[in-house]
């Protein structure tokens, strides 16, 4: 029998997680076995589920409880679900629940760099990567393109970003990927040290085409986005084997990065 609780109010200590925490707080919150994060619609949740997050709770629309969500709540039968007017709860959470349905997960402790990079012949590398949709979107094309690992240095946004979740339609869930080190304080040493060839997304003089074939016959490849706007740092462009560059028609100078990505990933597949 599923624990359903009809809400009134909106001030319930349980829904914070939904609304009154920020995001730092939902990552932080007593780090690293209280993490939390919050993933939207039923196909989300589901592949939340199947990765082996445990939830904590779900709110959806009351509609949902016989419809959409049947199945996640005959799942767990014991989580409590939350639910209400969709007024209410849009006004609980400041936006319209994607398909009606979110769910608070918990986090898992962080997977080590030698696991996810063990037997990886591509992996993207993400440096300075802010907005919560082109995370969500290079992870995508990362699962459709058949990337084996992504790796986030520590100045971008979370991977379990609500938004970067939703825009990755759950495959943040099917990718391998964990935290690595800043480029310039061993990121790209420790990339090396595992066989990776480091290829630079940047526009620079010295650029290599990203039909090059040399690059395609690499055993190992690490191609390296930066952030919105500014790029990779020079030093970072430096520090790789390689500066790589997307040809342009018409004048245009550059892609934004969540489609550079998908350029990238598809030209350079093994």
């Amino acid at each position: 029998m599923a624990n359903v609780f009809y809400l009134n109010s909106i001030e319930d200590p349980a829904l914070d997680v939904y609304a009154r925490l920020t995001e730092a707080q939902i990552r932080n919150r007593l780090e690293p076995e209280k993490g939390v994060f919050i993933a939207e619609s039923p196909k989300v949740i589901r592949l939340a589920l199947d990765a082996g997050f445990e939830p904590v709770s779900f709110l959806m629309e009351e509609k949902h409880i016989e419809g959409d969500a049947k199945d996640l709540i005959a799942r767990c039968p014991d989580v409590p679900v939350y639910t209400g007017s969709r007024a209410l709860l849009q006004s609980l959470t400041g936006y319209a629940l994607t398909r009606g349905v979110l769910c608070a997960l918990k986090r898992k402790p962080p997977k080590a760099l030698g696991e996810v990079l063990n037997g990886a012949t591509r992996v993207a590398v993400l440096d300075g990567v802010v907005d919560a949709t082109n995370i969500g979107a290079i992870l995508r094309s990362a699962a459709a393109l058949n990337i084996d690992a992504v790796l986030f240095s520590p100045t971008c946004c979370d991977p379990l970003n609500r938004r970067a979740v939703r825009v990755s339609m759950g495959t943040v869930f099917l990718v391998p990927w964990t935290g690595i080190p800043t480029l310039s304080e061993g990121g790209l040493r420790l990339l090396r040290e595992r066989g990776f060839l480091t290829l630079a997304m940047a526009l620079v003089d010295d650029s290599l085409s990203i039909a090059d074939p040399r690059l395609k016959r690499a055993e190992r490849l690490a191609i390296v986005l930066g952030a919105e706007g500014d790029g990779l740092p020079k030093e970072a462009i430096k520090g790789c084997d390689h500066a790589v560059k997307i040809p342009m028609a018409h004048g245009v100078d550059s892609l934004n990065v969540a489609a550079a990505s998908a350029v990238a990933f598809w030209e350079l597949r093994k």
